[in-house]
């Protein structure tokens, strides 16, 4: 599997001349991690219905700081804020689709709360999903780019509901209606880095973003499908003991999925070259996910033991 520049996995060796240097630097992003992780624990324990499943714990918090802190080395803990609760935002969501609705009422029932909520209804009272995503919507509106980006944030967040709960439909049917291998990835939406990412971009948007978003949005959504194959290459066995869904599943094999995330990578990558002069932080950001992500779900994942 190639990485973003097509180097292989990193596998030790001698230090660099500059070893010293990047280990500085590499020092301070994660300084900003951890600044993260601990603003992840404490919207945890704001929102403790949303957050007190095992699985979601301190770990998983500071992989999500970790990964956005590194995908976006530039920043402070407050400049990768708004994708880290994002992040966390849908690892409850996901959470609540997956493993603790019943039936497909319930998700459609979560979906139609939280669509309101977005677009400025008041949260639902004890129902800590809906109260932050009012806070993160109220953050984001924030953002002078937010008008001019509010649709994008909308429609990324509905495809985000509306492919879990038919990723849902699909795991609790008959076998036989299970997708194809490019139904299933069409879906990946419910994966959620598309709207982290418009998320991301409406506290940051530049000119280069606002007069490039469709362009990113399409990157970005090549991305989530990257991210989507990689996560489903690292937690097959936890997705066959959850009764989660994953393309291995739909007879695809390992190799077949390796290449696909090198066809998507390679397609990605033309896509977002021509943007490069405009906005290279947002350009930087896209790749910079696919090379970290690559690294991580080698060896790890996110989520903790049931």
């Amino acid at each position: 599997m190639t990485a973003v520049d097509g180097a292989p996995p990193h596998t030790g060796g001698p230090a660099k001349p500059d070893a010293l240097q990047d280990a500085r630097h590499n020092g301070a992003v994660m300084a900003q991690a951890v600044k993260c992780a601990r603003d992840l624990a404490k919207c945890a324990e704001s929102y403790p219905d949303l957050f007190d499943a095992k699985p979601i714990d301190e770990t998983l918090f500071n992989a999500v700081a970790c990964a956005n802190a590194f995908g976006s080395p530039w920043l402070s803990a407050s400049g990768i804020r708004m994708a880290a609760r994002t992040s966390l935002w849908i690892f409850g969501l996901d959470w609540l689709v997956d493993h603790v609705a019943t039936s497909r009422d319930e998700v459609d029932d979560i979906n139609r709360r939280c669509l309101a909520v977005a677009e400025g209804a008041a949260p639902t009272p004890g129902d800590g999903l809906t109260r932050f995503l009012a806070d993160i919507r109220d953050d984001a509106a924030a953002s002078p780019a937010f008008a001019a980006l509010r649709d994008d944030w909308l429609a990324q967040l509905g495809r985000l509901l509306e492919c879990g709960a038919r990723e849902l439909t699909w795991k609790s049917g008959d076998k036989a209606a299970w997708p194809t291998f490019d139904e299933y990835l069409d879906n990946a939406d419910n994966y959620g880095s598309a709207w982290v990412n418009v998320s991301h971009w409406i506290v940051h948007a530049d000119q280069g973003v606002l007069d490039h978003i469709g362009e990113l949005q399409a990157a970005s959504r090549d991305v989530q499908k990257v991210l989507r194959l990689l996560n489903d290459l690292a937690t097959y066995e936890r997705d066959v003991t959850w009764g989660d869904l994953n393309a291995q599943m739909l007879g695809v094999e390992r190799a077949e999925i390796t290449a696909r995330i090198d066809e998507i990578v390679a397609g990605c990558r033309d896509r977002v070259r021509p943007l490069r002069a405009d906005c290279p932080e947002a350009v930087a950001y896209l790749e910079r996910q696919i090379g970290y992500s690559t690294g991580f779900y080698e060896l790890s994942d996110y989520w903790g033991s049931l």
